[in-house]
């Protein structure tokens, strides 16, 4: 979707301004609460509101009859309050009569056992009667209301996949075998990508082909199938999407959106993001993590680079405490208003909150809101509308992009999938903390980082890290081959670039796909025991993983110093072409790692937004043609002082120095447009492989 003119649409529709505001559920209270539910809104400043996520039993009451008198009494409601809607589907959750009916459309798990109804997204994506019934309830909606001048995004289902991500029934078992039949065409091609004659697997029917429950005790599925059934998984609930999306697409103007979860190893948003008319996200912090604001400054990275660079919305967040950790902590004082503009600092052009108005009854009464069970006389009421007041100061930057990016990350879920699969050398290797290792040393510096997807075009950077990239098609090696000889610089981790896209081991030695590119060559893997570390000649300890190795073209810069492996290559460099490419063959320490990567931006010519800031302070840069803004977020307990000109817009106050107090943050216009290279055009995102 080149220039993701829905994201422009929407803030165009909010007359220019970022979008402020969050869930509205008004048919879990009295109608006489309504009038001042818009009353309230006005006074924080909220202009739009995500309205009939859950509805869809307070609208189909029974099958065929519907009520959408008290929607249609809301919608008008709040368009005479000045407040927009994204108006929601309300297919995420079926009700009570549909399960009855259709007990056949229930959420099957693992062990093939039939879940209750009783919660939210009991249903198999892949029944056709979910699907149809969902459909047609979305064509409904939006025929009604496409022409309602309070509607102006569109809310497809919600969070697919947050509960039901897969189903083990019958009915998706055989939409699997269909699935397969489309990818591999014919029952050679899937035995042979699956290693079928391993175990004596081999089909010779697809009906023979089950979808992969629990087997045998103490034994492993085929991971060639479980590594599918996750693709497949992922489809399935895309499919569902495109579903409802056409039934809106045929009767209604206005923009699509569904809301995705961030970094979620259950689907794969890549393949999702061309169904799109703006990239949305829902995003919760995890209390006890003490760099959660970290965590977050990735989850928005990511959500910005499956944006293609563009602006994207903020769903969901929270204004303190939610419901459904093991401890639900609050949010300190002023944490809640870092944390939006965290976003906004890289690239969310809205800041929207589950919920309005903090539930009384249901699962979700203990998840803070706008509106808190306590009134408007609390800390909580006072950030809201203070950061209605903010945001609505701030809005000049609406539309701007970040500055581009010259590191990126290389992630893929099918690899994710395939590195966490059963059976494999150790089970302490995992991505997502792999990942976020990397991003986090990146993050320390101040350095403005890109998610990149297998496979495409990485010219635009100047280093790539691949962290944890167990699988890699021969496309995707090409790429970064390219990267180096074209004089990028490249730092592959361990446990990268073994097997093909089906999971089957690259022979010769490791590792594999990109043993030339890093001129090292890995025989036998000794991964170590739990809490274990190898002693390194430079940037050591190790932890986690060791290799017994050689380098073949490489430049050794450590080896480890103990154990079976010694003297084998840790660390290395590859001269290849104009560029390079350097290894990590264990798992180094955050000091180690910033090291290295001081290293690897030195060569690479990769500067930070601001140099020298102390720890804990996070600069990031927003810029149009004509003017450049810098958030500076201070997540540390004290004051701070940054050597940068212009005006805050949060206070109005023009300085040379900018005072920032502990925990606070400011959005400076800068005196003059900060230097970092031309802007490069944001690309939109890469078309997905083909899918049969």
């Amino acid at each position: 979707m080149i220039g993701r003119p829905g994201m422009q649409q929407l803030t165009d529709a909010l007359g220019g301004r970022i979008a402020f505001g969050g869930d509205y559920n008004p048919e879990q209270w009295p109608e006489s609460t309504w009038a001042e539910d818009v009353a309230l809104m006005q006074q924080a400043g909220v202009n739009l509101v995500t309205v009939a996520v859950f509805s869809w039993a307070l609208i189909e009451v029974e099958p065929g009859r519907f009520t959408f008198g008290w929607l249609d009494r809301v919608l008008d409601l709040l368009h005479d309050g000045g407040i927009a809607v994204d108006l929601a589907t309300a297919t995420a959750s079926p009700p009570p009569w549909f399960t009855a009916n259709h007990p056949e459309t229930r959420l099957v798990d693992e062990q093939g056992l039939a879940r209750s109804f009783g919660a939210r997204q009991g249903f198999c994506p892949s029944s056709p009667l979910y699907r149809d019934a969902a459909a047609d309830l979305a064509g409904r909606i939006a025929e009604r209301y496409a022409e309602h001048p309070a509607v102006v995004l569109w809310h497809i289902n919600n969070e697919y996949g947050c509960q039901n991500w897969q189903c083990y029934c019958e009915v998706s078992a055989d939409a699997f075998r269909r699935w397969l039949h489309g990818r591999y065409e014919s029952l050679d091609a899937l035995n042979d990508a699956w290693g079928t004659a391993f175990w004596s697997q081999h089909y010779t029917d697809w009906a023979q082909i089950p979808a992969p429950r629990r087997v045998a005790y103490s034994t492993f599925a085929n991971p060639g199938m479980r590594l599918d059934w996750w693709r497949f998984s992922s489809d399935e609930l895309l499919e569902c999407y495109r579903a409802e999306a056409a039934a809106v697409r045929e009767r209604a103007p206005q923009p699509l959106t569904t809301n995705f979860m961030g970094m979620r190893k259950t689907h794969d948003y890549w393949s999702w993001t061309a169904d799109l008319d703006l990239i949305s996200n829902d995003h919760y912090l995890m209390a006890e993590d003490a760099a959660n604001h970290q965590d977050l400054a990735m989850t928005a990275d990511l959500l910005r680079s499956l944006a293609g660079g563009h602006p994207w919305l903020l769903m969901e967040h929270s204004t303190s405490a939610v419901n459904w950790q093991t401890r639900n902590l609050a949010k300190a004082p002023g944490e809640m208003r870092r944390n939006s503009l965290q976003h906004v600092a890289r690239g969310a052009d809205g800041v929207l909150f589950f919920q309005w108005r903090q539930s009384r009854a249901g699962a979700e009464k203990w998840h803070s809101a706008l509106l808190p069970h306590t009134g408007t006389d609390t800390k909580i009421w006072r950030e809201v509308v203070e950061l209605g007041h903010d945001l609505a100061k701030i809005s000049e930057l609406a539309g701007t992009l970040p500055d581009p990016a010259r590191v990126a990350i290389l992630f893929d879920w099918s690899s994710w999938w395939a590195a966490e699969l059963d059976a494999h050398p150790s089970s302490d290797v995992k991505v997502r903390p792999a990942v976020r290792r990397w991003h986090q040393s990146l993050w320390k510096r101040n350095v403005a980082v890109d998610f990149a997807r297998h496979g495409q075009d990485l010219s635009d950077y100047r280093v790539v890290v691949v962290p944890v990239q167990y699988l890699m098609s021969d496309p995707a090696a090409a790429a970064l081959t390219s990267f180096v000889e074209d004089g990028g610089h490249l730092v592959v981790t361990y446990f990268s670039g073994l097997v093909d896209e089906h999971d089957r081991v690259r022979l010769g030695g490791y590792p594999g796909a990109l043993r030339n590119l890093l001129g090292v060559r890995i025989e036998e893997f000794f991964p170590l025991a739990a809490r274990a570390t190898v002693r390194l000649s430079r940037f050591g300890p190790g932890r986690v993983w060791s290799e017994l190795g050689r380098a073949e073209s490489a430049e050794v810069l450590a080896t480890y110093d103990e154990g079976p492996v010694a003297g084998s290559p840790v660390v290395t460099r590859n001269r290849v072409g104009r560029g390079t490419a350097w290894y990590v063959g264990t798992e180094i320490d955050d000091d180690a790692r910033t090291a290295l990567l001081r290293l690897v931006l030195d060569e690479g010519g990769v500067t930070p937004v601001l140099p020298d800031l102390p720890a804990g302070v996070e600069a990031v840069r927003r810029r149009s043609p004509d003017a450049s803004y810098l958030f500076v977020l201070n997540h540390t307990g004290e004051d701070v002082t940054v050597e940068a000109a212009g005006t805050d817009l949060l206070t109005r106050m023009a300085a040379n120095r900018l005072q920032v107090p502990a925990g606070g943050a400011a959005v400076l216009r800068e005196a003059r447009a900060a230097t970092g290279g031309p802007r490069r055009e944001a690309a939109p995102p890469p078309a997905p492989e083909p899918r049969h």
